[in-house]
């Protein structure tokens, strides 16, 4: 037996399984060529954020355009960042969102698949029986550095110091100790750590693939990287080579951020004798700060970040997906434009189409996208998904949407579409079955705003609570054509004979009906046609903008019209 075995035996007595017993164990999966086993592997120390699902979405996209797997993997080493009931708001998230992996942790905390534990806190004897395996072939080396009390963990700050970007040569001094000197230490009751032996030198190159950024090459690793750690737990370079090789994955989807630590992960591959996987590195999502400058979408900044923002604001599912997509495949938007309304599975994606540059992520691009999806919408669905929403809103976000200032709760707002289901869909009907639909609505968050009018949330007490730059305190003009409309309006007249009846009442209070006449004579009258239509509108609706305003009338019916022209008489007297 070597010195480097005694030395093995000696860091690692409990471990009695060698690496072939794992390797025996997890065997191959026999599928077919160019099918993609990925995985998304988080880390539970919070939110799902908005960059995560886009590689997670990508991970997704990737096995299913092959017939491939998709695994979850909960990478919970990191304990003192670890946020409590964080993987389960992972999973969640991405059932929402329809990525239901195929294999792996599962939101009862179970495994599902025949590849597991698929949480890494529960693999720890899989990756010291490994370190064991490279300490006893010399590749690997126990560190006994000391942790002076109350000051900063040398072991931790040299670990910023290795994992830095920088590719400077950093032998620890530790590597080469004799049996006899790691004995001693032992007895003593040194806590050590594992660390490679690295065999780059300052200025040493190596070649990686990257299945978008093609071949390049970098600099080697130089720097004797933690395998595990002192409490027995490997960082993410030395788990991940591990699990992936085990649970077969074949391509490996993370951001650019990795790149840097890129050629330590390829010396781990090496060391261990594995296949190393395929790598998608995906850009970074940015936005335009404040000074106008692109930067990376920010945890403590952008509200955006947080995936729960869009369950909560209520965007569509597929509009989150359709936008993320075209992130992803510049393709996408034209093909969605050549397939209107194709299901969004059908998209033939590929990874050979994802871009290296850093996309814009853009909330207004992206609800733009649900507003169109929201267009094509039965006014059913619009029902649904709007009382779904209200139903399970929470009210932590409240503060951040127009039903706080509207002064209603999502639940007493769910109770009345419940009360009121065929007048919400009349509602919604309005404008929808159209060639042109109108789309205005971007989130279900905005349904009680919009319809303010209609829901019996616009209880005007003075003239600012309409939506108007006219003014309207003691305007004649308005004032008497409303109260003159007020006599002849019915919503029992068709549309020809209701508007006819503006245009009447119109002629009669001054206001000009051809407009070539208004152009040509403005002094001559108190306004045109469109000005008269947009008192009624303002008196009706409190807006200056909204869907065709006689079916707003139809459906609001002659009482609450005639009272709503009452109010706005009143308020403008």
């Amino acid at each position: 037996m070597t010195d480097f075995e005694k030395i093995a035996n000696l860091l690692f007595p409990n471990i009695t399984k060698d690496v072939e017993y794992w390797e025996n164990k997890y065997k191959s999966r026999n599928l077919p060529d160019g099918v993609e086993v990925t995985r998304f592997a988080p880390s539970p120390t919070g939110y799902m954020h908005i960059g995560h699902f886009f590689g997670a979405n990508l991970d997704y996209r990737l096995a299913k355009s092959t017939n491939g797997l998709f695994l979850f993997r909960l990478e919970d080493t990191d304990k003192k960042r670890e946020i409590e009931g964080s993987d389960i708001v992972a999973l969640k998230t991405l059932a929402y969102y329809g990525i239901v992996p195929d294999e792996g942790f599962t939101v009862n905390r179970t495994d599902n698949g025949n590849y597991g534990p698929y949480r890494q806190s529960d693999r720890t004897e899989i990756y010291q029986t490994y370190a064991k395996k490279l300490v006893a072939e010399g590749k690997a080396f126990p560190c006994f550095c000391d942790k002076p009390e109350g000051k900063l963990d040398v072991i931790e700050k040299r670990e910023q110091q290795l994992n830095s970007d920088s590719q400077i040569e950093e032998k620890d001094p530790c590597r080469n100790l004799t049996l006899s000197q790691v004995e001693a230490k032992l007895k003593a009751g040194k806590s050590f750590c594992i660390r490679l032996k690295s065999n780059g030198k300052e200025g040493d190159k190596v070649k990686v693939f990257d299945v978008v950024r093609g071949e390049r090459e970098i600099g080697a690793n130089c720097k004797d990287v933690v395998l595990i750690k002192d409490n027995g737990i490997p960082p993410y370079a030395f788990a991940h080579p591990i699990d992936d090789h085990l649970m077969k994955v074949t391509t490996v989807v993370r951001g650019e951020e990795w790149i840097s630590t890129w050629p330590q992960h390829v010396e781990i591959f090496n060391a261990l004798g594995f296949k190393p996987v395929k790598y998608i590195h995906t850009p970074v999502l940015c936005k335009i700060g404040e000074n106008g400058n692109k930067r990376k979408i920010s945890k403590s900044k952008d509200p955006e970040a947080d995936m729960r923002y869009y369950i909560q604001a209520g965007l569509p599912k597929q509009a989150v997906l359709e936008y993320l997509l075209n992130l992803l495949n510049s393709n996408f938007e034209d093909w969605r434009a050549k397939n209107p309304n194709e299901n969004v599975e059908n998209f033939p994606f590929s990874a050979k189409k994802i871009g290296t540059s850093s996309p814009f992520f853009d909330v207004v691009k992206l609800e733009d996208v649900s507003k169109n999806i929201i267009s094509k919408m039965t006014a059913e669905q619009v029902y649904e998904e709007t009382l779904n929403w209200a139903l399970n809103y929470d009210e932590e976000f409240a503060n951040q949407t127009n039903s706080q200032k509207l002064n209603v709760k999502p639940s007493d707002f769910a109770e009345y579409l419940k009360n009121n289901k065929q007048y919400a869909i009349d509602t919604f009907s309005i404008d929808r079955y159209t060639a042109k639909p109108r789309k205005d609505i971007a989130k279900w968050s905005d349904v009680p705003s919009y319809f303010n009018y209609m829901f019996g949330l616009f209880n005007p007490t003075s003239v600012s609570d309409y939506e108007s730059d006219i003014e309207l305190k003691y305007n004649t003009s308005a004032l008497s054509l409303i109260k003159e409309y007020r006599h002849v309006f019915s919503c029992e007249d068709d549309k020809e004979t209701w508007f006819n009846k503006i245009k009447e009442v119109a002629k009669t209070c001054n206001f000009a009906i051809d407009n070539k006449e208004y152009k040509q004579n403005p002094e001559c009258y108190v306004g045109n046609l469109a000005l008269a239509c947009t008192y009624i509108r303002l008196a009706v609706t409190g807006k200056t903008n909204s869907p065709d305003l006689y079916s707003i009338c139809k459906v609001l019916k002659d009482d609450v019209v005639k009272q709503r022209l009452t109010t706005f008489m009143e308020l403008i007297k």
